[in-house]
């Protein structure tokens, strides 16, 4: 099935969908994206994402492609063109297209592509068996809260996982944890959830924040703070969470089996928590 995609106004088959050449995030990377999740045809979080994207926008002065009433509308329209029960739209901004240059052009128009994935999320059986990570050195740029289109170390990151027979990478700076190559991480110890604390260092993670808040309301304890490898490896339980991933649970690290080495009971019930609570909210 050929996908209808969406660059700048206008709805395409994906055969003819193009960017220019000269396009700022094509030659410097110079664009963010969003990825929202769809469950039963419906978006979840989508005000989160749409607020974090405008974040991004600001920080790196970049222009608003569009409001965020009209971003939902083509958010609902691709999903319903493609007929996506579960699975994501992934959205990307760019500065625009502009003759070579490191300085920002000064009247380029942004760039916005969005485009959907059919995936199977809700019943992964990676949720029901757990995955494990390798520890790796974080030698990204300083401003991972933005969630830039800048992924090859991540993306190098998966790759050395794969290499060692893993699932995913943790990256670690200055002795602790910063978080995954594509989620944020998560420790638990004596019923205790502990995860890095906002910053720079890491993404503001949109299901990371709807995750601590159910556990909260769950009357779980949780921790904001770093922590290191080692701590991670002596934990009770680990996971990490993602717009895509929901809650992962983590049952190795490196060579150290997490707790039981079998996915444990706060993972579990917040995953069930978090896929019940976002399917009562989605839009």
């Amino acid at each position: 099935m050929t996908r209808t995609v969406y660059v700048n106004g206008e709805y395409l088959p994906e055969t003819e969908a193009t960017v220019s050449i000269f396009d700022r995030g094509f030659l410097m990377a110079d664009g963010v994206y969003e990825v929202t999740t769809v469950l039963d045809g419906k978006l979840i979080d989508f005000d989160g994402h749409a607020k974090r994207l405008s974040r991004s926008l600001s920080e790196l002065e970049m222009k608003e492609p569009c409001t965020q009433d009209e971003l939902l509308e083509i958010h609902r329209k691709l999903v319903e063109a493609n007929n996506v029960t579960e699975g994501l739209v992934y959205l990307q901004v760019t500065r625009g297209a502009a003759d070579r240059d490191f300085a920002y052009p000064a009247d380029a128009e942004p760039t916005l592509v969005l485009f959907t994935q059919e995936k199977s999320l809700a019943e992964s059986p990676a949720a029901k068996s757990g995955i494990s990570v390798i520890s790796i050195p974080d030698i990204r740029w300083g401003r991972r809260d933005i969630k830039t289109v800048q992924l090859l170390y991540p993306s190098m990151g998966k790759m050395a996982a794969k290499a060692a027979g893993a699932d995913d990478a943790w990256m670690v700076e200055d002795g602790s944890v910063t978080e995954g190559t594509s989620n944020n991480a998560y420790i638990v110890k004596d019923g205790v959830i502990i995860t890095r604390n906002l910053s720079n260092d890491i993404l503001h993670g949109i299901t990371r924040a709807a995750v601590l808040r159910f556990a909260q309301e769950a009357q779980m304890q949780v921790e904001e703070r770093p922590f290191t490898i080692e701590e991670a490896k002596a934990a009770d339980e680990a996971f990490v969470t993602s717009a895509t991933t929901f809650v992962m649970p983590v049952v190795k690290i490196d060579d150290a089996a997490i707790g039981t080495g079998e996915v444990g009971p706060i993972a579990s019930r917040l995953r069930e928590i978090y896929i019940e609570e976002s399917r009562k909210a989605a839009l």
